[in-house]
């Protein structure tokens, strides 16, 4: 098992939720990203993942396409976040999912890409535009890496595609809790019960549910209904707001450290 493996084990075992954190890699600066992973690690996040800035992230609503443009701004490119990678495993065993767009992964090279992002520390990724139909090769390299190669499943997704897709997976099931693109939303999905019932038919892979969330009231809502709670826009927003705070690692492990507390109630 990697990393993302124990952790879901682990949990299970104590019969708790775990709790996702997504925040853009490089924003404001990767110096930042590697502060703000090992304060996530000390205040309760169980997998951390890694946007990689793209200059057409195409799923993603306007904070995160800010967040992907503060990356981009800041330098970050992905041999740069693999370094910083590296150096967060140092200090720190988080698990951390690479939330990826496929043309960074095609212009490396998918096999080169794979082996340089496990020999970083990299335990998993989320290639965003890649359907299981076009991913043989890749979780077949990413197997032999020992890397979870991890699916989206939206509200839309038919039946049928939702069995494939979740039969293809390893590590967790991403469940996208709303329709469109990345953001904080008011409400959780009144069908998110009987969503991941439809998923747990096909599957004995964790479910870890985002898209929206952006307070510990729906934290805890969604950590009650699956197996994972993921929050993004509402902390990529926070960094947004102090950036170019001295207290930025301070603030935001705060506001996540709130969150987190909600999710592990359950």
């Amino acid at each position: 098992m990697n990393r993302i493996e124990e952790r879901f084990a682990q949990l299970k075992r104590n019969g708790k939720k775990s709790f996702v954190v997504y925040i853009g890699a490089g924003d404001p600066n990767l110096a930042a990203t590697r502060e703000l992973a090992l304060a996530f690690d000390k205040s309760g996040v169980d997998i951390l993942e890694l946007g990689v800035p793209f200059s057409d992230p195409l799923a993603d609503g306007l904070v995160n396409q800010l967040a992907a443009q503060r990356g981009l701004e800041s330098g970050t490119t992905p041999p740069k976040l693999l370094a910083t990678i590296a150096d967060i495993r140092r200090e720190s065993q988080i698990p951390i999912v690479l939330y990826i767009y496929f043309n960074l992964i095609h212009k490396v090279g998918i096999e080169k890409f794979i082996a340089e992002a496990a020999a970083a520390g990299v335990d998993g990724l989320l290639v965003l535009d890649l359907p299981p139909e076009e991913s043989e090769n890749y979780e077949a390299l990413m197997k032999k890496a020992g890397l979870c190669h991890i699916y989206l499943v939206a509200p839309t997704t038919p039946d049928d595609r939702m069995a494939l897709i979740v039969k293809r997976g390893s590590g967790f099931i991403y469940y996208i809790s709303r329709e469109g693109v990345t953001g904080m939303q008011t409400s959780v999905a009144t069908n998110l019960a009987s969503q991941i019932a439809k998923i747990r038919a096909h599957t004995d892979l964790p479910i870890a549910v985002g898209f929206g969330i952006s307070n510990p009231e729906q934290a805890k809502t969604v950590a009650a209904e699956a197996d994972g709670c993921v929050v993004g826009s509402a902390i990529v927003n926070q960094i947004a707001a102090h950036g170019k705070s001295p207290d930025l690692v301070a603030k935001v492990g705060a506001f996540v450290k709130s969150l987190g507390d909600a999710v592990k109630t359950i």
